[in-house]
């Protein structure tokens, strides 16, 4: 069964301005990575706009008509100093959730194993009613609520290695009993959050990093804490919020992992999908803002995907 690339021109279209770090050229980077002949039997699906319904699924309805009301018709609107409104954000950030429910369809309909999906704004620190990190929409959030609402799932692991902690899915899961969340991240680092503490629900798992740590703490981190914890909650459908800001190159962060670690991770998550959920995994761009590197990283995560 084949691996699905979902992606869009529109996301292409979000314009940041100059000096943004969280440019199209990151998402261009990441797609010419990916038309090497390694990634010849990838299958290319384009992503549909996102419903009101599905975007509700994860998201307060007033703040969805907000955000798209919002906005601008020529220029930028700032929401905060790193996000901002262009032209072709609406249909972007429209696109960006709506192709993860896509891949969602594809893997629960067995059209296919997994899933990347290659687009932008990014979404993991979008909480339901609030936009922020350069996030309108919680992408892997609204995938995971169209899988509960829609397929009935009532297990669904949100990995999230992005060097960030996603706060935005840690406050949409939070009283929902069916989303999981797991995440690894540097701290303190924006958004400072990702702490363990006693409030911190049983549906959602942190594990810090420090700055400087690189392949062997964070390997020791995902063997030791993530990937024990969603195997104990035996998935039936796992997402990966997949940043790639936690590598050495990274101008955002100060991480030292490499490559070989996204690609290791991702081999691991693809273990427990076929342990637990005949395989069904739908991987989500997040982070990653040097663009020598991120592309390779795509690459190493996507091959990695594919096996």
């Amino acid at each position: 069964m084949s691996t699905w690339l979902v992606t869009h021109p529109a996301c292409l279209e979000h314009d940041t301005g100059a000096g943004h770090p969280e440019s199209a050229a990151r998402l261009r980077a990441i797609l010419s990575a990916l038309e090497t002949s390694t990634f010849e039997y990838l299958l290319r699906e384009e992503a549909p706009c996102a419903t009101p319904e599905q975007l509700e699924g994860a998201h307060d309805p007033d703040y969805v008509r907000a955000i798209l009301e919002s906005v601008p018709e020529t220029g930028c609107r700032h929401i905060d100093s790193d996000t901002l409104l262009s032209p072709g954000t609406g249909e972007a950030a429209l696109r960006a959730a709506g192709g993860v429910c896509h891949a969602v369809d594809g893997v629960l309909q067995d059209q296919a194993h997994r899933a990347f999906c290659a687009v932008r704004p990014p979404g993991h620190h979008a909480e339901s009613d609030r936009a922020m990190g350069f996030c309108f929409f919680n992408n892997v959030a609204v995938g995971a609520a169209h899988a509960s609402m829609h397929y009935g799932l009532r297990r669904i692991a949100m990995v999230d290695f992005d060097v960030h902690h996603g706060n935005g899915t840690e406050e949409i899961s939070r009283g929902r009993p069916r989303f999981h969340y797991f995440s690894t991240h540097q701290h303190p680092l924006f958004p400072g959050t990702g702490l363990p503490s006693a409030e911190t629900p049983r549906n959602i798992v942190n594990a810090a990093l420090a700055d400087g740590d690189g392949s062997e703490r964070f390997q020791a981190v995902f063997n030791d804490t993530i990937l024990p914890a969603v195997d104990a909650v035996k998935p039936e459908l796992i997402l990966i919020s997949a940043g790639f800001d936690a590598h050495r190159a990274d101008p955002l962060a100060t991480l030292r992992l490499d490559e070989s670690d996204f690609a290791w991770a991702t081999r691991e998550l693809v273990a427990l999908a076929r342990r637990h959920c005949n395989g069904r995994l739908v991987s989500v761009l997040e982070g990653g803002y040097n663009l020598s590197s991120v592309g390779r990283c795509a690459a190493a995560h996507v091959e990695a995907l594919m096996m």
